[in-house]
C-alpha cells in the first residue's frame, strides 16, 4: 500500500490555501478538519429567535422601560442611573447599511437619552436576549469542556466610536459570565464574532428556564468593569458585567446603538447568518408573546364564552398558535363586549379576569360586568376598536 502524507500545499506565490480550479478525484476516505460553508445555510443552527429583528410583534418604536420587552421581538433594555430614559426602535435599514446586501432589513435601534448629570459609577443601558435553557442543553455544545465552542456573531453599529463590552451570562447552578469586546468606527457597520469555550463549571439546566442571557453595553460604569477579565469565564457574583466604558456614548445626548444579525451556533467559526422566513421567526417569537389586536374602526370575534349571569361568562376565549413555554401573564387594553341572545352585541365588559389560562389557550373563570345575557347561553366576545388582548410569557 503506498501513502502521501502533506501537512501544506502552497500555492504559486508561496501562500495557502490553493483554489483548485480544474477539481481534484479522489478516491477514499477524505477527513477535513473543519467544514466553514461560504453560502447557503445549514438549518436550525441559530440559538437566537428573531436574530435579523424582522418580527416586532408590540410596535416598531417606544419610551424604553426598564426589563421590559417593547418593540423587537426577545430583546429588551435594562438602564440605570438615566436622567432620561432612552428609547428604542425596529429600524428599517436602507440600502447605505453594509449588512442590507446581505439580506437585512431590520435592526435593533436604541437611542440615548439626555444624561445631564454625566457618567455615573452605576449607570448602565444594557440591550439583551434572553435563551431557553433546554434550547442551550440540547444544542450540541458541551459546555463543561474548554475544548468545545459556540459562537457569537452580529452586526453592530453606534454613532460614537469607542471600545464597547458584551457579556454572555449562564443562570442555572452557581451562575458564571464571560466577557468580551470590540471597536467600533463613529457611524460604521462592523461584523462582531467570538469564539467562546465551554467551562467546567457552567450548568444548564434542560428546561423552560433562563439558561444563557446575553448582555450588550453601549455604556456600562466603571463600578462594573472588570477590566483584566476579557474572554474569560468567572463566577458573576461579584456583579462585574465589562470591560470598558464608552463615557461618551452615555454623555451624548441622542447617541445611538444599533445590532441585527445575532447569531449563536454550536462550533469555533461564524456561517453565513440563518435567514428564515417570517412566517417562521413569527411562530417562534409567539413561544413567548402573543398579541391579537384591532384599530381605529375594526372588530374581531376573539372566542366564545359560557354565560353564567345576566352579565357574567367563564371559559375558554382561544387557543394559541403554537404552546407558549409557560402558563403568560394575559393583559386586556381596550374592551371587549358579549354578544346576546338577538346575535348584538351587548354592554361593555367592566372585568377580565384571566385566571384560566394554560400553555395553550387563554380562559376566564370571572369576564363580568356586561348585561341583558341569558344564563346558560354562549356569547361570542368581540374585541373593540383600539384594542388589545396580548399574552407574555418571556423569560
Amino acid at each position: 500500500m503506498s501513502e502521501i502524507r502533506v501537512t501544506n500545499v502552497l500555492g504559486e506565490n508561496g501562500n495557502s490555501p490553493v483554489n483548485f480550479t480544474k477539481g481534484i478525484n479522489m478516491s477514499g476516505i477524505v477527513t477535513a478538519t473543519s467544514f466553514v460553508p461560504t453560502v447557503g445555510q445549514l438549518s436550525h443552527r441559530n440559538k437566537i429567535i428573531n436574530g435579523a429583528c424582522n418580527i416586532a410583534q408590540r410596535g416598531v418604536s417606544a419610551t424604553s422601560v426598564s426589563g421590559q420587552y417593547k418593540t423587537v421581538d426577545r430583546f429588551s433594555v435594562n438602564y440605570g442611573g438615566e436622567d432620561e430614559d432612552p428609547t428604542e426602535a425596529q429600524h428599517t435599514l436602507s440600502t447605505s447599511d453594509t449588512p442590507y446586501t446581505l439580506g437585512f432589513r431590520k435592526s435593533f435601534h436604541i437611542t440615548n437619552g439626555n444624561q445631564t448629570s454625566g457618567a455615573g459609577a452605576a449607570d448602565y443601558v444594557q440591550p439583551q436576549y434572553k435563551i431557553e435553557a433546554q434550547d442551550i442543553a440540547n444544542c450540541g455544545w458541551n459546555y463543561t469542556d474548554s475544548n468545545s465552542f459556540i459562537t457569537l456573531s452580529f452586526w453592530v453599529k453606534a454613532s460614537v466610536a469607542g471600545d464597547y463590552t458584551l457579556n454572555m451570562n449562564t443562570h442555572d447552578g452557581t451562575p458564571y459570565r464571560y466577557l468580551m469586546e470590540y471597536t467600533l468606527t463613529a457611524d460604521t457597520w462592523k461584523h462582531v464574532v467570538f469564539k467562546i469555550p465551554g467551562n467546567s463549571n457552567l450548568t444548564v439546566n434542560n428546561d423552560n428556564g433562563l439558561g444563557l442571557q446575553i448582555m450588550w453595553y453601549p455604556f456600562l460604569g466603571s463600578n462594573y468593569i472588570q477590566a483584566d477579565q476579557e474572554n474569560n469565564w468567572y463566577a458573576s457574583s461579584n456583579q462585574k458585567y465589562g470591560t470598558t466604558s464608552t463615557t461618551n456614548w452615555w454623555t451624548t445626548n441622542d447617541a445611538t446603538w444599533e445590532i441585527t444579525g445575532v447569531q449563536l451556533e454550536v462550533g469555533s467559526v461564524a456561517t453565513p447568518f440563518e435567514h428564515r422566513s417570517f412566517g417562521d421567526e413569527l411562530s417562534r417569537c409567539q413561544r413567548y408573546f402573543h398579541i391579537i389586536k384591532t384599530g381605529s374602526g375594526e372588530e374581531k370575534y376573539v372566542g366564545q364564552l359560557q354565560v353564567y349571569a345576566s352579565g357574567n361568562c367563564h371559559g375558554k376565549y382561544f387557543h394559541f398558535p403554537v404552546t407558549m413555554r409557560a402558563i403568560p401573564t394575559t393583559t386586556l387594553s381596550g374592551t371587549i363586549t358579549p354578544t346576546n341572545a338577538s346575535g348584538n352585541f351587548s354592554s361593555n365588559f367592566s372585568t377580565a379576569t384571566f385566571d384560566r389560562n394554560t400553555t395553550e389557550f387563554v380562559g376566564s373563570n370571572n369576564t363580568s360586568g356586561s348585561s341583558g345575557l341569558t344564563a346558560g347561553n354562549t356569547a361570542a366576545i368581540g374585541l373593540r376598536p383600539n384594542s388589545s388582548i396580548s399574552s407574555s410569557a418571556e423569560l
